[in-house]
């Protein structure tokens, strides 16, 4: 157990995504004490020596398959284990493959499962949490595919959506309470989920990049966070499409 309270105390749900260890690193340079959840635990004490390299007070590292555990029992023992918790990021998911889960309905649900079923579950266990301790933040990584149906990713945008609402009806029941729940939509980053994609041009960002909006939205700001900014403008306007236009539409 770490016993020293004064480094922030993180929990990165998810440590092996692009996205968390870029964020996971911001937290490393200031001296946070990190903890690292996933499944793949050789990925994370590579990743746990880096964050210790880079300025980590402490890390602590947790074998979870997370459509498979109790979130409520497998969270209070990361707690204890942790000495405490300020942050908690939600960083997993799946893209899935939006062709087989048109015709296989084990495959869409598998999607479902982890990306919304899984992560409400967590999502809400560590809601209790922080509201029991009256402190403490939740940043959630959603997407902008949450922000309306289309044909290329709709089984995954759906259950993103899903898992914004439950981060903003959080966030509604925080008020005048003391902790602070936040809903991140990143536009299209490059990492190991978008393998295969055709990549480049002005819509793509690396992960540093909305690293920093995460790790800023922990201090501040939300319920709703696009990563980068002009994500918001562009899904307003996609949003507000007509569907005898949209639909019309291919991307």
């Amino acid at each position: 157990m770490i016993t020293s309270p004064n480094p922030l105390r993180v929990l990165i749900l998810g440590a092996g995504s692009g996205i968390a260890q870029a964020t996971a690193r911001l937290y490393a340079a200031e001296g946070a004490t990190v903890g690292l959840a996933g499944r793949n635990v050789e990925r994370l004490a590579v990743i746990a020596a880096d964050l210790k390299a880079r300025g980590a007070a402490a890390t602590e590292s947790f074998d979870v398959d997370f459509t498979a555990t109790d979130a409520a029992a497998t969270l209070a023992g990361m707690v204890a284990k942790l000495g405490g918790l300020d942050h908690v990021i939600l960083a997993y998911g799946v893209l899935g493959d939006q062709a087989l889960a048109d015709r296989d309905e084990a495959a869409a649900m598998a999607i479902i499962d982890v990306n919304f079923r899984s992560a409400a579950a967590w999502t809400l266990a560590v809601a209790n949490l922080l509201e029991r301790q009256g402190k403490g933040s939740l940043v959630v990584l959603g997407s902008v595919a949450g922000d309306r149906g289309r044909r290329s990713n709709y089984v995954y945008g759906a259950a993103k959506a899903g898992l914004a609402v439950l981060v903003q009806g959080i966030s509604h029941r925080f008020r005048g309470v003391g902790p602070r729940a936040v809903i991140v939509k990143p536009g299209p980053t490059d990492t190991a989920m978008t393998a295969g994609m055709a990549k480049g041009g002005p819509m793509w960002v690396t992960p540093e990049a909305v690293a920093a909006v995460v790790r800023k939205a922990a201090d501040s700001g939300g319920p709703v966070v696009y990563a980068p900014g002009r994500w918001w403008l562009i899904m307003a306007i996609i949003r507000n499409i007509p569907a005898s236009i949209f639909n019309k539409m291919n991307f």
